[in-house]
């Protein structure tokens, strides 16, 4: 009886869906549209529910606009706030299953999923090991379109909390970070060569079409979020990646990774950024990975160690030959940088400045480079010049290039902007430049910098 019952039940569900009028759908589609575009959810909500609910199948702006109004009914709910935060993860389900790809064909399984993952930890729905699993999924199945540096973030800290809780290793925590931080630099690389190809036609003059000044404002918004949570996730890390932590962990793992050049180059690579090259590890992992994977990366890791034995010619020659070795013109310029900030840790400010120049001549939106050198000018204030007034007229040559920094790169404008402004506090004051009567002139530094500054004008 209990079964004819249920049989009854279904044939009758089957039925109605079967009978149910969609011809209203398309009207209500536009409808709900609208009033979306214009941000007005509450009138958006009924027709796309109508949608929702009879034909999902019809367009994905029914998900898109969906979860903006379902975002905007949970941030305004009162009594009724669970079924909206259940329906958003329903939504989420459904536009999986009726939109998983783009018009062109491509994935946004990704994209779907971990948003869909940043909504269980934003409403905290479900546990923490959901939510990761699910993020995990997306990044394991779809890595492509799960590029949000938001998600990207939440992704990494729902695994950092876990670690935290005792749920993970240290070994599942480092390998995610490695993950993450990577797909962190793959997308940023991707935000810089687009970035670099209008600021390549301004710096030849052109004007820049409307789209191209669209385009600008949405690439430095999107990199000033990529360097954002790249920032927090850097700090997040290195809380628990200090050389105490890393050395133990590496020096277990060695033995059962020293033939796997995905491992020792991670392991370097950390080892390096956290100043842990020093320890005897550092150099079993570089010379490990230079036999088994002769790259560019291996090559500045010898070049370092030769650093460290005080061997300076030896080791510019590993870093040229690491520059030979790299073909991509990014990965050659973060490997400048880098060689740069090594022969400005030694006192090498002309050196230093060369290979700034050349890390920003490969990629001409590196902020960081010509805050370097800002740095360096800065450093001279004591060395160039023969007066006082000329020797503190260096700050505006160290100002000047910061701004730079600022003009190219919005991931460094705040810090750049900050640091020009505490070096024009430092230059000659109006007073000054009326006392010595010095307004307009040009003042040229014979040292090192070799360049001029303009004393401005009263």
């Amino acid at each position: 009886m209990k079964n004819k019952l249920l049989f009854l039940m279904i044939v009758s569900g089957l039925v109605a869906s079967a009978q149910v009028d969609k011809s209203s759908c398309p009207a209500n589609l536009s409808i709900f549209a609208e009033f979306a575009k214009v941000k007005n959810y509450d009138a958006a909500y009924q027709p796309w529910l109508d949608v929702r609910n009879t034909c999902p199948e019809l367009n994905v702006a029914t998900f898109k606009y969906g979860e903006r109004i379902l975002a905007h009914k949970i941030k305004n709910a009162t009594d009724d706030k669970a079924a909206f935060q259940t329906a958003l993860i329903a939504l989420y389900d459904d536009w999986i299953t009726y939109f998983p790809t783009t018009k062109r064909g491509a994935s946004e399984v990704g994209q779907i999923l971990s948003s869909k993952a940043q909504a269980m930890v934003d409403y905290s729905l479900g546990t923490k090991q959901e939510a990761y699993d699910i993020f995990d999924q997306a990044f394991t199945e779809d890595p492509s379109s799960f590029k949000s540096p938001k998600r990207l973030y939440t992704y990494f800290k729902t695994a950092y909390q876990l670690y935290k809780q005792g749920d993970s290793s240290a070994e599942m925590l480092f390998n995610k970070y490695e993950d993450v931080s990577e797909k962190f630099e793959l997308e940023q690389t991707k935000l810089a060569k687009k970035l670099d190809v209008i600021l390549t036609k301004l710096d030849s003059g052109e004007a820049l079409t409307s789209r191209e000044q669209r385009n600008k404002r949405v690439y430095e918004t999107n990199v000033l979020a990529f360097s954002t949570y790249a920032g927090n996730l850097e700090a997040m890390i290195s809380k628990e990646s200090s050389c105490e932590n890393l050395i133990p962990l590496y020096r277990k793992n060695f033995e059962a990774n020293k033939t796997n050049s995905l491992w020792l180059n991670r392991a370097a690579s950390r080892m390096d950024a956290k100043e842990c090259s020093d320890d005897p590890l550092f150099v079993e992992l570089v010379e490990a990975l230079h036999a088994i994977n002769p790259s560019a990366n291996s090559a500045y890791y010898l070049g370092i160690l030769k650093d460290k034995a005080g061997d300076s010619k030896a080791a510019l020659a590993y870093y040229e030959e690491s520059l030979t070795l790299e073909q991509d013109q990014y990965r050659k310029a973060s490997i400048l940088y880098k060689i740069a900030v090594k022969f400005k840790t030694r006192g090498l400010k002309s050196k230093a400045r060369s290979y700034a120049y050349k890390a920003l001549k490969n990629q001409p939106s590196m902020g960081k480079a010509y805050i370097l050198i800002a740095s360096l000018y800065a450093a001279s204030a004591n060395d160039c010049g023969t007066t006082q007034f000329e020797k503190r007229a260096v700050y505006w040559l160290a100002a000047k290039t910061a701004r730079k920094a600022a003009a190219v790169d919005s991931g460094s404008k705040k810090m750049a902007l900050k640091l020009a402004v505490s070096y024009e506090g430092r230059a000659p004051s109006k007073t000054d430049i009326f006392t010595e009567g010095k307004a307009g002139e040009t003042i040229r530094f014979s040292c090192w910098i070799n360049d001029s500054v303009s004393v401005p004008q009263l």
